[in-house]
């Protein structure tokens, strides 16, 4: 089953009268690239949070940002005062035309103006907070499983696109053995004295490597056992990824081994579907 790599999830838990606010968002990309932005009493949880995030997301550019908001006001002991001067003086930089009191109360909007009771969170606060976590990264797993359900859809039409496409080669075939045929007797025309013997072992030389038998069944090879890959239980972008540019070989030796322009018409309408499946693949977990 699919996974797309792009997925949102979000949760919240209430500790000690502060409600903390999880938003966890993530984007393609070839590994775990995370990204936490916590306040500053929670940075002691900050390794133990990543390896919950990395060992259930894997992959992906992961954004994970906490915010907070006090219910309890008992839960917060005294103003930060050096982050609300550092405000102010930044407003001040901005506008001259506001107020100290304007500035101030714009300031004590912002995060940390407020300092918790409790320079780090307890083993107990972790538990607790474990909980909002798990139901963050369970939303964006089931976002990601519904987005990989799409993926799959759309790459099993494209290669059974590829797979109708290669089901309408052998048509032309035989009109293609038969015009290299006549293309080489005419320009053996103009020769007299040629051994039709040594001719006709030379033609089956030429067509011999103009054959494409074997790239016609690895081709319907590599599409099945995409298909086989993709309905497995766990979701392998990666693995798929190898598999298209095998499929690509395959393709591209079609069109060089051609020599007719109906199958290379085919070919090119091969590329394109394979093409968008690789797009795609990008995404895959």
């Amino acid at each position: 089953m699919l996974q797309s790599m792009t997925g949102f999830g979000k949760s919240s838990v209430t500790i000690n009268g502060i409600r903390y606010n999880l938003d966890i968002k993530s984007l393609n990309s070839k590994n775990i690239d995370l990204n936490i932005r916590l306040p500053h009493w929670m940075r002691s949880i900050e390794l133990d949070m990543r390896k919950q995030i990395t060992e259930s997301l894997m992959r992906g550019k992961v954004d994970v940002y906490v915010n907070t908001d006090v219910l309890d006001p008992a839960a917060l002991t005294n103003l930060n005062i050096k982050v609300i001067k550092a405000y102010m003086s930044q407003m001040d930089a901005i506008s001259h035309e506001l107020s100290i009191e304007q500035r101030f109360q714009a300031a004590m909007t912002l995060p940390d103006v407020m300092q918790s009771d409790q320079n780090e969170f307890s083993e107990e606060d972790w538990k607790e907070f474990q909980v909002g976590l798990k139901e963050a990264l369970d939303n964006i797993q089931q976002f990601r499983l519904d987005e990989g359900k799409v993926l799959e859809e759309e790459f099993r039409q494209r290669i059974h696109n590829i797979m109708d496409l290669l089901a309408q080669v052998p048509a032309y075939e035989e009109e293609r053995i038969e015009r290299l045929k006549q293309r080489i007797h005419k320009s053996l025309e103009d020769f007299k004295d040629v051994d039709q013997d040594r001719v006709e072992q030379e033609f089956i030389f030429y067509l011999e490597k103009l054959d494409i038998t074997e790239e016609k069944v690895r081709l319907k090879n590599h599409c099945e056992y995409f298909l086989e890959t993709m309905n497995s239980e766990e979701s392998n972008g990666k693995k798929l990824n190898f598999i298209s540019q095998e499929l690509g070989r395959e393709i591209n030796t079609l069109g060089s081994k051609s020599n007719h322009a109906e199958m290379q018409k085919l070919v090119v309408d091969m590329k394109d579907e394979l093409e968008k499946i690789k797009e795609q693949l990008l995404n895959v977990l």
